[in-house]
């Protein structure tokens, strides 16, 4: 079936009984809270030391440190039978990357701007060229940057508007935790003065002499906006907002007419707008609206007039308003793009002479654009069942063309320019996929499965276009997410198609929690309704059985972070579905994290998941599902867990105590594995090829857990 990937199913089978994993003792503590007597034999687990450990992995407490390296050894132990398998998994996918891309170059004033890597580079250079065309200058090499960390993420890199600056933000640890430095771009040297702890976002004043951005406290939380002077010492950087509720995250962002730092304090419900003048040296912010519960907003400036996508007053799915920009208030809001229930605005930008948004319907995004003089309004068509869609604004305030990105589950990326009086686009870049891709080999399908309530549930699925549903099917990988709101794209991701290559389906499950099919997707996929998530989960897996796609015990599941959490929870719940679980970076330990308030994102999310310290029905709902509390004396499919030691949103040890407890309480089944960056955080790996070395983990863990059951070559070859 798959022509040239083609292995024999047999190099794909290991023996999971064979090695003995590591045994993490028991130490139990015992609290009673609301009543409830919580006991937790694995609480050591989590080092007192965290805030250390974020900074500097190698902090680690030397019991705990032993713990995870012996998980890795024992998970490289058990997966060593596949080294060769991941060895040509991780060729193919890099054949797929084309050594020397290069972004579409985005014009700004007298030059454009672009990244670009050369061959081999694990990290892109930011360049820039006379916008007229001429000679590049390399104004950031990441690769050079990187060499002696094991872990390397530039931020941002952002030129002054005077095009002779670069300020640019690192992450050498993982923990998001970014140092911002400045270069004058006649030398590329960096200065002396560096700021730290920032969160990586950056605006400069428009005098090029000075620039704005977010610093993160002792609890890993972004919670100040400050002014840095360019050439000064940071210690007297200027306080300009500061948000002392940690339940509330502050963001820092350009508006498109750059005349404003837009400051966004958010927390899950709800949001307040600040604008800092860019043109003024020391203004004083000022504020949108004052934040109410549940009202949601964000904020473009146009010439006098402010346009603001808002919920207010029962627009769950967003309507765009305008205010004057000097009285800016909610009394003050006039609706010009009406509210549809079911009909979302995910977002929204504006030009000039245009208004920008991104609608999603039915689950399928769409571009409307509407031309401000005339009010006449048109939205660019696309004929794909499902696809995927992502607007680039650019630097350029003053311009007519519009810049997006669309792909689906067969067609590679492709970015258009798109003329908005015209109503032409142009094909600025295709993804090219170096080793060869033809879509018409693959077959890209919008299922609906129907959930237990009478919910209709988008499934995206993608195969080889020779595959036909029916008997058994073939070994099917089932990715899912559900939370915040997150809209699961239905986009390309070359990498899978290693698996489909092999004989598999692969299918994204737009589950409750999500915004696919409008806010009130997501609010029936949080708080006292998340369990919708995990039995969503569960009906688009039976689906796709009852549906010839593939069979009972057929299913991989895949998430990560949130979805790691839905993995736990369905894994608990019906194990006799899956052929094997995939879990990154997994908030499985919700109940015990949820109680902690001194962690980064507890008290912010007690919007999305509860707050089991003030209330006994969240204690109670969060203790019904928690992965970690619910683990039980059952049969498990195999599972390999992923984590990082530097994650400051999913600890390290919520993977490590569930690993530890599954093993502990299974009756049958397993292995049970856990990988563990000992450098590097939420994200995995940073090079763009040393990310292909997880994927290879999951992708080879993936195959031989369908080997088990699928035992016939033609469905896994």
């Amino acid at each position: 079936m798959a022509g040239e990937t083609a292995t024999k199913t047999s190099d794909w089978r290991i023996d999971f009984a064979g090695a003995q994993p590591p045994v993490a003792t028991p130490r139990h503590t015992r609290r009673v809270i609301h009543g409830r007597v919580l006991d937790d034999p694995y609480e050591w687990l989590a080092a007192k030391n965290w805030r250390e450990v974020l900074r500097d992995p190698e902090t680690l407490p030397d019991d705990i440190a032993a713990l995870v390296k012996a998980e890795n050894t024992h998970c490289d132990r058990v997966m060593a039978p596949l080294a060769t398998l991941r060895e040509t998994l991780v060729a193919e996918m890099r054949g797929r990357i084309k050594e020397d891309d290069s972004d579409v170059p985005d014009p700004d004033g007298p030059f454009s701007y672009y990244e670009r890597y050369h061959p081999g580079a694990e990290h892109p250079r930011y360049c820039r060229t006379p916008r007229e065309g001429g000679a590049e200058t390399i104004l950031l090499d990441g690769d050079a940057l990187a060499k002696g960390h094991d872990f390397f993420d530039i931020g941002n890199a952002a030129h002054a508007p005077d095009h002779a600056q670069l300020a640019w933000s690192v992450d050498d640890a993982g923990s998001e935790l970014y140092e911002i430095r400045t270069r004058a771009l006649s030398d590329g040297v960096d200065r002396a003065d560096v700021v730290g702890d920032a969160d990586g976002s950056i605006v400069w004043r428009a005098d090029s002499k000075a620039y704005y951005y977010v610093l993160i406290d002792e609890n890993h939380r972004t919670s100040q906006v400050f002014r840095h002077d360019v050439g000064t010492d940071p210690v007297d950087d200027t306080l300009v907002i500061e948000e002392l509720d940690g339940a509330w995250f502050i963001g820092l962002h350009e508006s498109r007419c750059r005349r404003f730092a837009i400051v966004t304090i958010h927390g899950h419900d709800a949001t307040e707008c600040w604008l800092i003048d860019l043109r003024t040296a020391n203004p004083a912010p000022r504020i949108v609206t004052p934040r109410e519960p549940r009202l949601r907003y964000d904020v473009e400036p146009l010439g006098d007039l402010l346009h603001i996508r808002n919920n207010a007053d029962g627009a769950d799915d967003f309507r765009i308003s305008v205010a004057p920009l000097a009285a800016p208030g909610r009394e003050n809001w006039k609706e010009v793009v009406h509210h549809r229930h079911g009909a979302m605005i995910d977002s929204f930008t504006v030009y000039a002479r245009h208004l920008v948004w991104l609608l999603r319907e039915n689950s399928l995004p769409k571009i409307v654009i509407r031309a401000l003089s005339s009010g006449d309004e048109h939205a660019i068509d696309f004929e794909e069942e499902a696809y995927a869609l992502s607007i680039d604004p650019g630097f350029e305030f003053d311009t007519d063309i519009l810049r997006f990105v669309y792909s689906s589950m067969t067609t590679p990326d492709e970015t258009y320019d798109y003329d908005m009086n015209a109503r032409t686009r142009v094909l600025r870049k295709r993804q090219d996929i170096p080793s060869g891709h033809d879509p018409k080999n693959y077959v890209t399908r919008r299922l609906f499965a129907t959930a237990g309530d009478g919910e209709i549930v988008p499934i995206t699925l993608l195969h080889r276009a020779d595959f036909t549903p029916g008997g058994d099917g073939a070994p099917l990988l089932l990715y899912g997410y559900g939370a915040y709101g997150y809209a699961l794209s239905a986009g390309f991701n070359e990498d899978a198609l290693s698996l489909v290559d092999r004989g598999f389906v692969y299918a994204r499950a737009h589950i409750r929690g999500g915004t696919e099919k409008g806010w009130r997707w997501y609010e029936d996929g949080k708080l006292a309704k998340k369990r919708n998530s995990f039995t969503d989960f569960i009906d688009c897996a039976r689906h796709l059985i009852s549906t010839g796609y593939t069979k009972e015990g057929g299913v991989v599941a895949q998430g990560g972070s949130a979805g790691g959490l839905l993995m736990g929870a369905v894994v608990n719940e019906a194990p006799e579905l899956f052929a094997g679980i995939i879990a990154s970076v997994p908030f499985v330990d919700t109940l015990n994290t949820m109680l902690r308030d001194d962690l980064p994102l507890t008290p912010p999310e007690w919007l999305e998941w509860g707050n089991p310290v003030a209330s006994v029905d969240a204690y109670d709902r969060l203790a019904s599902y928690s992965p970690y509390d619910n683990v039980r004396a059952q049969y498990y499919p195999p599972i390999l867990a992923i984590a990082g030691v530097a994650d400051p949103r999913v600890t390290y040890w919520e993977p490590l105590k569930w690993v530890a407890k599954l093993r502990a309480a299974m009756s049958g089944g397993g292995p049970v594995l856990l990988f563990t960056h000992m450098g590097a955080g939420h994200a995995g790996a940073s090079g763009r090829f040393e990310a292909l070395e997880d994927t290879a983990l999951e992708y080879a863990f993936a195959l031989a857990c369908a080997a088990r059951v699928f035992k016939d070559a033609n469905h896994v070859a």
